[in-house]
């Protein structure tokens, strides 16, 4: 026993004193995901990557508004939402402490709105994800008839893209004499 106190005493303190004194975290540690609103898209990539379901997306088409939110408590660190965000609005944070002292203080939401069909005028996806796709086709090289299409189309929903598409199939079907009827 004696020979044991001795030890204890030459080795001195073999832990941190955490939470009394800061820990020293390797560069690599994963936090808490910070969510930049600005740059979020509203697309959902990252509810879809969630595995423990943290981060999820409303739609409610009546109001024409659609819902981020995220629940830290649920949250993993596994940088599944980072690595999927087209535009980098979540990273991980170094911020790993996050007791609070009411559940709800975990939980942080957006609200974005939703872009209206330029034909029939319904809600159909976010605003600034139908600006960022508009961006996106308008910068790229291609086919000049088709890229001109693409962007007349990129606001426009998905059962009046099906109307348009229709009605060029049985134009295209006309011209050649093969309408079945």
């Amino acid at each position: 026993m004696l020979k044991t106190i001795r030890e204890v005493l030459r080795t001195g303190n073999a832990t941190v004193q955490y939470p009394f004194a800061p820990v020293k975290r390797p560069e690599y540690a994963r936090g808490k995901p910070d969510h930049d609103s600005e740059k979020c898209l509203a697309c959902s990539a990252c509810a879809v990557a969630c595995p423990p379901n943290s981060i999820q997306t409303v739609v409610d088409i009546t109001a024409g508004k659609t819902t981020w939110s995220i629940n830290y408590g649920r949250c993993i660190y596994c940088g599944r939402c980072q690595e999927v965000c087209p535009t980098g609005a979540i990273k991980l944070s170094p911020e790993f402490e996050l007791a609070v002292m009411n559940k709800s203080d975990l939980e942080e939401t957006c609200v974005y709105s939703l872009a209206s069909c330029s034909e029939c005028g319904e809600f159909f996806a976010p605003a600034k994800a139908v600006d960022y796709a508009a961006r996106i086709l308008s910068r790229s090289r291609g086919d000049d008839e088709h890229m001109r299409r693409a962007i007349e189309l990129i606001s426009v929903c998905m059962n009046c893209k099906q109307k348009h598409d229709a009605y060029r199939y049985w134009e295209k079907s006309k011209q050649a004499g093969e309408l079945l009827c």
